[in-house]
């Protein structure tokens, strides 16, 4: 991408050589960029007088005393500081995007769901006002737990602007490309490609390919980190050097500008007369990323059975109690089958996690009807699932040789928390009535004779 590209107005920085002309390499490095020569201090954070008249701004995403490990937190010089992006603040009803706690008494979420595709809508949509909830879980107000929603995006926001300090997002185009123009660098993001938003950051979004659709896991709880791969060693899965982090860019324009923010699960309007997207250079290691799904590389049984999805994750949001995780974002890509004398799909369960799956495109292997590109499943905590007859006649019958499943692609976003329907999900979205009858045609197989299969 060149600097043309950018939205009127707005400079970028400049890269090392070998790197992407937008984006530098790495998760949880340390970074440093500028988009003017000399805006950032050396040797100090705080200088008296900033170069260019900037002003000296810091973003926590962690406390001041967390470990060192896990702190996290950018130093930011910018045209105004952040106390002149905000003015009074105004409620605002959005009745689509929902926060948990949202328990209803007259929505049943125990069950087995799936979901038609939902359609995008003729009417002019922004991020904001195209946000559908689908399910909540745990409570903001504690900082535990999650919701997912599906965005359907048809316009750019147009001197509009938006940042959560409720979560952090996690963003999984379906179809179109949307731009994320922050105020630590821009993002372009199409499908197969994911996209990481922290808490507090502001930014605009605009639509370079629509209509757009695609999912949103939204994390209240720590964020979301690379797994431990254990015995897997230091390779494969998703590597750090493939997460890239947009260089500085910024705006300086005078225009009426909007201003919404997501706090404590309410959103509030408040109007300023200039771009908020005003920082000129940054340092430290609290900011936006994107990664390509494609470079994830998956690992799995090489000789029999099928191995837990948890070897699948691509980014985890611990929970405070060890290996049980607020949110793991699970991948199921194209991949080798080679196992022997094995059921090679997924088999059937009950998990003490809640499993909310999405397709970005072809079919997954355990569900090869119903499941389109674009559509969502839950199997809420404790409840069983698996494959349905055909997949479940398919693999038992199989003639063994290894094969690869290709043209695939699904996710999952799996929590220890219960999801709670939304009323959207429950109502309006595109529910398949009939879900629960797939299991329906399997049959009983019993035969008390030793040495029947």
């Amino acid at each position: 991408m060149t600097q043309h590209d950018l939205p009127p107005g707005m400079t970028r920085a400049a890269v090392a050589t070998g790197t992407h002309p937008g984006y530098m390499p790495g998760f949880g490095n340390d970074f440093e960029t500028e988009a003017l020569p000399g805006a950032l201090p050396q040797g100090q954070n705080s200088p008296q007088k900033c170069e260019y008249g900037l002003y000296a701004e810091q973003l926590s995403g962690t406390a001041f005393t967390a470990p060192r490990g896990q702190n996290e937190r950018t130093w930011c010089y910018r045209i105004r500081p952040s106390v002149r992006h905000t003015g009074d603040f105004a409620a605002i009803d959005l009745p689509h995007w929902k926060t948990a706690p949202n328990l209803r008494d007259d929505i049943v979420s125990l069950g087995q769901y799936r979901w038609d595709p939902i359609p995008v809508p003729e009417e002019e949509l922004t991020w904001i006002t195209g946000m559908r909830s689908m399910t909540t879980a745990g409570d903001v107000n504690i900082q535990v737990g999650m919701a997912s929603h599906v965005y359907l995006v048809t316009r750019s926001m147009q001197d509009e602007y938006f940042f959560s300090a409720d979560s952090e997002l996690l963003v999984v185009p379906q179809e179109g490309r949307l731009r994320f123009c922050t105020e630590l660098g821009v993002i372009d993001l199409e499908p197969r490609e994911i996209a990481i938003l922290p808490r507090g950051l502001v930014y605009r979004v605009e639509v370079l390919e629509g209509p757009a659709r695609g999912f949103v896991c939204e994390n209240y709880g720590q964020k979301f980190d690379l797994p431990g791969r254990g015995p897997i060693g230091a390779n494969c899965l998703a590597n750090p050097r493939d997460f890239k982090c947009p260089v500085a860019a910024f705006e300086d324009r005078e225009a009426r500008s909007r201003v919404v923010i997501k706090w404590c699960g309410r959103f509030h309007e408040t109007w300023i007369d200039h771009s908020p997207l005003d920082v000129v250079a940054w340092h430290g290691n609290y900011c936006p990323y994107k990664y390509d799904l494609r470079t994830y590389s998956p690992v799995g049984a090489i000789l029999f059975d099928h191995p837990d999805p948890s070897i699948f994750t691509v980014l985890t949001a611990p929970s405070g109690q060890e290996g049980t995780a607020n949110i793991d974002f699970v991948l199921f890509r194209e991949r080798w089958m080679v196992a022997e004398h094995s059921f090679r799909p997924p088999w059937y369960h009950k998990n003490i996690m809640s499993e909310l799956m999405g397709n970005i495109y072809g079919i997954y292997d355990a569900k090869p009807q119903g499941f389109a590109p674009g559509g969502i499943s839950l199997h809420n905590c404790m409840l069983p699932h698996g494959p349905d007859r055909d997949a479940f006649e398919g693999a038992s019958n199989a003639d063994l040789k290894p094969e690869k499943l290709e043209e695939t692609m699904s996710f999952m976003f799996e929590t220890r928390f219960p999801q709670h329907l939304t009323e959207f999900a429950a109502r309006e979205a595109p529910m398949q009535k009939d879900y629960i009858e797939v299991w329906n045609r399997l049959e009983k197989k019993f035969d008390g004779t030793p040495g029947v299969k």
